[in-house]
């Protein structure tokens, strides 16, 4: 499987779409680390990452569930790599404060109510953003990531594997 910058440069997308996911897994390696708060399951957080068409460019290797999608991807040097090789990447909420070349949509402030031009601001984003969804359909319709019977730490290996195999349809 071709590491990040390999896979962007093959890829030579307009812009990316990046998005996180959790691979439920029922075997717990460090049962804290690898439960997911957010969806009340044991898993490990896959990022994502999609070209404007929704086909996968890149899958990262897996971290444990309870890490947010923001520490992921900047543990996986994605913001950092997007700014290098000046590609944009269009991401949700989760990413906020990621900076870089990483546009989120605008955040709804508390007890208040968001412009005209700011909604439409974001809807603009979401058609842009809705592929990466199909994406991650693609990744999660591999049987290994529905719910894997085996260790967490094996899934990087699953993760890479179905990249390979993605890459080649």
């Amino acid at each position: 499987a071709p590491g990040l910058t390999r896979a962007l440069r093959d890829a030579e997308p307009e812009y990316v779409l990046v998005d996180g996911t959790l691979a439920e897994c029922d075997r717990v390696g460090d049962g804290r680390a690898d439960y997911s708060g957010k969806h009340r399951r044991h898993g490990v957080n896959l990022q994502v990452i999609t070209g404007p068409d929704g086909k996968l460019v890149w899958i990262s290797r897996a971290l444990p569930g309870r890490t947010h999608d923001l520490t992921a991807a900047r543990t996986h040097r994605i913001v950092k790599t997007c700014v290098r090789l000046r590609i944009p990447a269009l991401a949700d909420l989760a990413y906020t404060g990621a900076g870089g070349t990483v546009a989120v949509p605008i955040r709804r402030p508390p007890r208040k109510e968001l412009s005209v031009g700011q909604r439409s601001l974001n809807r603009a984003h979401a058609q842009l953003r809705y592929p990466v969804e199909r994406g991650v359909a693609t990744v999660k319709r591999w049987r290994i990531f529905q719910h894997a019977r085996c260790s967490p730490n094996w899934l990087t290996s699953a993760a890479k594997a179905v990249l390979t195999l993605e890459l080649q349809r």
